[in-house]
C-alpha cells in the first residue's frame, strides 16, 4: 500500500442536521508530485473511477490512524466523488473528542493537507519522462483504501513505485534503487528495456534483434556498475 499527500484547503462545513463535515480533494489530476527520490508522479484522470463506482468501503481516518476513524463509505458517513479536478471526499464528523479537536484545528486553518492510501491495480501505472527529461510515473488505475486530512504529510515510502519500474523493465530492484539514489532513473528509461529476447543463432532471422537487446542490456549494466563503483569508493 502506498500513500501520497495533496496540499490544499481542508474545509470544515456545516451539515443540515447541525453536525459538522470535513472535506477536500484527496488527490488532484495531472499535477506533478514533489521529488519522490529520483522521480515524480502524477494522477491520471479517472484513476479511481472504479473504486467509486463499485462503492468500495474506503475509510476516512485523521492522520491515517485507525483509532481516529471519521467515516466510511459502507456506513454512508463518507462520500467520494470525481470531477475535472480530482477526487474529492466529504466525511460526517462523529461526536468524539478527536473529531471535535480536528474540527477546531480545521476551522482555524491548521490542517492544510489531505492524503490518500492506495494500491496500484495490475498494469495500473506506467513510466515515461517529463518534457524536461525527468523520470515520471503516471498512476492510471488504483484502488483507494483511505482518505485522510493530515497535519503534516508523512514520509513517503516509494519502494512500491520502484518495484513497479523494476518489474516493468525486467531490472533488479536493488539496481533500480541505486539508480534512484544517484538521480539516474532517467538513464534507465532513455536506454529502454526490451521485453523479448530472440535466441536465434547468429546469422538467422532475429539475430539483429538479439544483438540490439544485448546492447541495451549491456548499456544499462555498465551504468549500474559505475554507480556501484562510485558507492564503494
Amino acid at each position: 500500500m502506498e500513500r501520497r499527500s495533496t496540499a490544499g484547503v481542508v474545509e470544515l462545513r456545516a451539515a443540515a442536521d447541525g453536525g459538522k463535515r470535513i472535506g477536500g480533494y484527496a488527490l488532484v489530476y495531472n499535477r506533478y508530485s514533489q521529488n519522490l527520490g529520483g522521480y515524480v508522479e502524477q494522477c491520471s484522470p479517472g484513476l479511481a473511477d472504479k473504486t467509486i463506482a463499485d462503492g468500495a468501503d474506503v475509510l476516512a481516518r485523521f492522520q491515517h490512524d485507525s483509532d481516529m476513524l471519521l467515516g466510511r463509505v459502507s456506513a454512508e458517513t463518507l462520500r467520494l466523488s470525481a470531477d475535472g479536478t480530482g477526487v474529492a471526499y466529504e466525511a460526517d464528523l462523529p461526536d468524539t473528542s478527536y473529531a471535535r479537536d480536528l474540527a477546531a484545528l480545521a476551522g482555524r486553518g491548521d490542517v492544510r493537507h489531505s492524503s490518500f492510501a492506495f494500491r496500484v491495480m495490475p498494469d495500473g501505472d506506467e513510466w515515461s519522462l517529463t518534457e524536461q527529461g525527468y523520470p515520471l510515473r503516471t498512476l492510471r488505475n488504483v484502488q483507494l483504501v483511505d482518505v485522510a486530512p493530515v497535519v503534516t504529510p508523512a514520509y513517503l515510502d516509494t519502494t512500491s513505485g520502484l518495484r513497479s519500474l523494476a518489474e516493468q523493465r525486467g531490472l533488479d530492484l536493488d539496481d533500480v534503487r541505486k539508480a534512484a539514489e544517484h538521480n539516474e532513473l532517467g538513464e534507465l528509461l532513455r536506454a529502454g528495456t526490451p521485453v523479448v529476447i530472440d535466441l536465434a543463432p547468429s546469422g538467422q532471422a532475429g539475430g539483429s534483434a538479439q544483438g540490439a537487446t544485448h546492447a541495451l542490456l549491456s548499456v544499462q549494466r555498465r551504468r549500474l556498475d559505475l554507480m556501484a563503483k562510485r558507492d564503494a569508493s
